[in-house]
């Protein structure tokens, strides 16, 4: 094999953006050969930007069944993520899935436990772990160069929509059909790097989610969270999608230093102390002495914004034989565990350990499920230029 034969399913904003990249050439060692969608609009749409050679499919079942594809990249609303990365498994291929890994957990340990027992590739499509400045971040806490973790903060509020955005397909923004809001939509890259960069899961979630407080929509819209860790360290997550132009500030405090990374700006600083501040606290003789230390701003590190096409090109090379590793699927059962605890703390109004009852959640998902409210249909394409792969998103 001296090219992996990809199959797109589902051709809509991310699922077309993927199809382009690998059409341009951006994924190297993979091809495209066919893409589904049990919409035909969307097909015939998709079928003038593409070559003739490849083929079209109207339903996901008769792409893994035709023997044209190797690798399927699943990129369909939320809850059908599991479903189909399972069913492709089991007929043997190769599978990228798109985030969030699903809607609830239970469904996500289904679909780990049928990965773990196969011997294809499960990734999933975390492309701003390619990003080299969260990279950096990790390297650096991994080594220890700002000490213990005593404090993660993140401000992600330039996710800016309208309500147009939401009323661009029945399915957004309701529970029946998304199964959440910006927690799964906007944010699951930032939910995946809190526990990534900074090396450890919460222990203990206490969050306030509003519901359909800035657009006419079902499900979270704002939300501010507050986090406790297994070392004593604490966090705090803010996010929504009506604040412009928004803030993007990750910051991570230690008991030598702090890293700072702000996306606006397009700095990641780090201030360094010349002593551990836990024992500075112990041994200064002096109230008011700040413990000594430095700050540097480390140079940027420049972007080339290709990270799905990167993540999609490291996938093949692994299966190519050509390199060593891939961002593996099963991880991304961490991120939709931290955002299932932060909407069961809001509806239970209390804090949530972690983990928690799989069944405990999915039955109040089913209640807000039950009383969901689809769109009347609609589906719009939206112009995504700029979205993807931008510092943040």
């Amino acid at each position: 094999m001296d090219k992996v034969r990809i199959g797109i399913v589902g051709v809509g904003n991310m699922g077309s953006s993927h199809a382009k990249n690998i059409v341009e050439g951006k994924v190297e060692g993979g091809v495209l050969t066919a893409i589904a969608d049990i919409n035909p609009d969307r097909l015939k749409a998709m079928r003038e930007k593409l070559p003739e050679k490849v083929a079209e499919f109207n339903t996901a079942s008769e792409m893994f069944d035709s023997g044209l594809v190797d690798l399927v990249m699943i990129c369909v609303p939320h809850y059908f993520h599991p479903e189909l990365s399972i069913e492709a498994l089991n007929k043997g291929l190769h599978v990228i899935c798109e985030k969030p890994a699903g809607v609830y957990t239970k469904q996500v340990k289904e679909m780990n436990a049928v990965a773990e027992k196969s011997d294809k590739v499960f990734a999933m499509m975390f492309n701003q772990r390619t990003n080299p400045n969260y990279i950096k971040m990790r390297e650096m806490i991994a080594a220890g160069e700002i000490g213990e973790v005593k404090r993660v903060t993140w401000i992600i509020t330039d996710w800016y929509r309208t309500q147009y955005y939401y009323d661009s397909g029945s399915w957004r923004a309701t529970w029946s059909g998304e199964g959440g809001g910006v927690l799964f939509n906007q944010c699951p890259h930032q939910i995946d790097l809190l526990q990534w960069v900074v090396g450890m899961m919460p222990k203990r979630i206490r969050a306030f989610c509003h519901f359909g407080k800035w657009h006419d929509i079902e499900v979270e819209d704002d939300v501010t969270a507050y986090f406790e860790y297994e070392n004593g360290a604490t966090g705090t997550f803010i996010t929504t999608t009506a604040d412009s132009p928004g803030t993007n500030r990750f910051e991570i405090v230690g008991t030598r230093g702090t890293l700072t990374y702000d996306t606006h700006r397009h700095t990641l600083t780090v201030s360094r102390l010349f002593e551990n501040e836990r024992e500075w606290c112990r041994t200064s003789p002096n109230g008011f002495a700040q413990v000594p230390g430095e700050v540097e701003e480390l140079p940027e590190i420049k972007q080339d914004f290709s990270q799905h096409a990167t993540v999609a090109t490291q996938v093949c090379q692994y299966i190519l034989g050509n390199r060593p590793d891939y961002i593996h699927g099963v991880e991304g059962i961490k991120g939709v565990m931290i955002a299932d605890a932060m909407l069961l703390s809001t509806w239970l109004d209390k804090t949530i350990e972690l983990p928690f009852d799989d069944d405990l959640y999915y039955s109040e998902l089913k209640k807000r499920i039950a009383t969901s409210r689809r769109k009347e249909k609609t589906d719009k394409l939206i112009d995504t230029s700029g979205s993807y792969g931008s510092g943040g998103k």
